[in-house]
């Protein structure tokens, strides 16, 4: 198959190398590759063979026409020329796009497939128990539980339930503390007896525990304490339970609950903060062969860390002792979206099963590092000088001065009683511009500055200060 590979004089130097040992021809189309032109590439298209076309995937025009005209497909190469040593060797197993640039693409094919091989993994996967139709334990894929605490206090609490459901927690825990009555228990178990998903109750109280089990389908936590009171009645309702060690060891707690007739029973062993026994209390979850819970969200909450590459190394953790529920929470700011994070972890600890190690998965957690860091060829230029300082004095703008904030997922730009929304930072800052709202360069350049770090706030779940360091 001969290739045809448009490019810039910047990167020609790596696409040459990169063609290396393909049938390709490298045709140098000015200094940038991405200003390539329909009328330019037909051109080229005509002046030779070619049974394919591969442009940079940053190119913005549409070749639609290059294809009627010459018959050649065109399809998008990667965004960055240094990926392209990547994408060549793969031409002859997949189609690639003619939208999306080839790194995008072949990263959504290879997540497809990872996705793909989840679900077929589940469906086969064997289990110890199930839970409202949530396989727990066996071969099957280790489970987030995401907790709501203080749930009795919670005026949105079906709308925190669905939220946690759909950012991929398979079991959802409502808390409880020691100010809650039967009462608030009976009626959050009662806002939420629709929903579909498995709910627990987390409480060592008998009698919240009794409350619950109107739809309740684990119970944490059962020990030496509670087990003789309630034990009976959490195994006539039919539901699980997690049994911890405490006016009794774990494993007498475990017997204790089986000869009450519980059937699914779960052994956490406690696991205490970095700092506070953490490795120690690792070995106490080899000594019992009961599904096991595994109680990482304590950990993360007490770790002044970000929560992700945390919950990544816990869920390898908890993969490697053979957990089969792994708590998260997201109690505070810094760990907001722990839920999502776990899920994508246990997702990837699933895949790595076979493998040795969770790399190379298809889907990843990076999210601010790159896996791999591309280097590009140097800038060129005649000349330089040395950028000017900022006057300290500012001038303002006669057409006036901008509110701007994030609100949800929308960035918001307030100008004379007027708020401009969107999505995109660059959607809101066009329109300020169509519609004459700013008058001087340098207002226009301080608003992209200002909108775009709208946009990296509402992307990494960060607060937003109009002004203030990102």
């Amino acid at each position: 198959m001969r290739l045809l590979l448009p490019t810039g004089s910047a990167t020609a130097g790596i696409v040459r190398k990169a063609a290396l040992g393909h049938d390709a021809e490298v045709a140098v189309t000015g200094e940038i590759a991405s200003f390539l032109t329909p009328e330019q590439l037909v051109s080229l298209v005509r002046g030779g063979k070619y049974d394919m076309v591969l442009v940079s995937g940053m190119c913005t025009a549409s070749f639609g026409v290059v294809e009627r005209e010459t018959g050649v497909p065109v399809y998008r190469g990667p965004r960055h020329a240094a990926d392209l040593s990547l994408v060549l060797p793969l031409l002859g197993e997949l189609e690639l796009s003619r939208t999306v640039p080839a790194d995008e693409f072949l990263a959504r094919r290879k997540a497809e497939e990872a996705y793909r091989d989840l679900a077929l993994k589940e469906e086969g996967a064997s289990s110890d128990f199930i839970i409202r139709g949530v396989k727990i334990g066996g071969s099957s894929r280790m489970k987030v539980l995401a907790e709501i605490m203080d749930a009795h206090r919670r005026e949105d609490l079906r709308a925190e339930v669905e939220r946690l459901f759909s950012e991929g927690a398979d079991l959802v825990d409502l808390g409880f503390g020691f100010d809650a009555t039967p009462g608030d228990v009976t009626r959050c178990f009662t806002v939420l007896a629709d929903i579909e998903g498995p709910l627990a109750v987390d409480t060592q109280d008998p009698a919240l525990i009794r409350a619950a089990l109107l739809r309740a389908d684990l119970v944490l936590s059962l020990h030496g304490g509670n087990i003789p009171v309630v034990g009976k009645a959490v195994a006539e309702a039919g539901a699980a339970a997690v049994v911890i060690p405490g006016q009794g060891s774990l494993a007498g707690n475990i017997e204790a609950a089986e000869e009450t007739g519980i059937g699914a029973i779960i052994a956490d062993p406690l696991l205490p903060p970095v700092g506070s026994g953490f490795t120690e209390a690792l070995a106490r979850f080899r000594e019992t062969d009961r599904p096991l819970f595994f109680g990482a969200g304590n950990v993360v909450e007490l770790l002044d860390a970000d929560s992700i590459g945390a919950n990544a190394l816990l869920a390898g953790i908890a993969m490697e002792l053979g957990a089969a529920v792994i708590f998260t929470s997201e109690h505070s700011d810094k760990t907001r979206g722990s839920v999502a994070e776990m899920r994508r972890a246990t997702e990837m600890m699933a895949l790595a099963r076979g493998r040795p190690y969770p790399k190379d998965l298809g889907i990843d957690l990076l999210v601010l590092k790159e896996k791999r860091r591309r280097r590009e060829p140097p800038l060129a230029y005649m000349g330089s000088e040395a950028a000017l300082p900022m006057p300290r004095e500012v001038t303002y703008d006669p057409r006036g001065n901008f509110r701007i904030g994030i609100e949800g997922d929308e960035i918001v730009a307030v100008h004379e009683g007027i708020a401009i929304r969107g999505k995109r930072w660059e959607d809101v800052l066009h329109t300020l511009l169509f519609e004459g709202r700013v008058s001087r360069l340098d207002h226009a350049g301080y608003l992209g500055k200002e909108l775009y770090k709208a946009y990296l706030a509402i992307r990494f779940g960060r607060s937003f200060e109009q002004d203030g360091e990102f």
